[in-house]
């Protein structure tokens, strides 16, 4: 396997600061804000953005998943871990790792709804909007990205590379 680098660590980083710009841009100053990190993608991200936000926040995880081991979806969402802080009246943020077909997303959105969030936006790192199957609103992207198979910062092949502090593609 090799890798080729398409985010560095730098871009990362400055985005990151950017994207906590444009949250807390978008956030009422008043009110319980929650970022509710989807596992396991997103804790890196997670982690520097709410440094970044400079702000009071709580933070929880849930655990969805559309991915076995392998490379692709396979079209059934589980919900593996569910938030533990109650939702009910505050501004919610789901930080995504990326979002490439919509189904986890999507799934995900509607079920937070129901729990009746003050408000409910998503902030993903990486977006691929020609793998996009399900029509989901993604209010914050860090980066677009081609339809490529990619690891680092939190994203994983079978466990793999998450630990990386850039965006690689993983090639055979």
């Amino acid at each position: 396997m090799a890798l080729d680098i398409i985010i560095t660590e730098d871009q990362i980083q400055a985005r990151v600061r950017a994207l906590a710009d444009e949250l807390n841009q978008n956030l009422p100053s008043d009110g319980a804000v929650v970022l509710l990190g989807v596992l396991k993608g997103s804790y890196p991200f997670i982690a520097d953005l709410s440094r970044a936000m400079g702000r009071d926040v709580m933070v929880d995880f849930v655990q969805v998943s559309s991915y076995g081991s392998g490379k692709s979806s396979t079209g059934v969402v589980q919900i593996k871990k569910d938030h533990d802080i109650n939702i009910e009246g505050t501004h919610v943020v789901i930080v995504e790792d990326i979002v490439d077909t919509g189904l986890t997303l999507s799934h995900l959105r509607q079920l937070l709804l129901t729990r009746h969030p003050a408000s409910l936006r998503v902030v993903s790192m990486l977006s691929k909007p020609a793998a996009r199957e399900h029509s989901v609103p993604v209010e914050h992207v860090g980066f677009e990205i081609e339809n490529l198979f990619v690891v680092g910062y939190g994203l994983d092949y079978a466990e793999r590379y998450r630990n990386l502090p850039f965006i690689a593609v993983l090639r055979e």
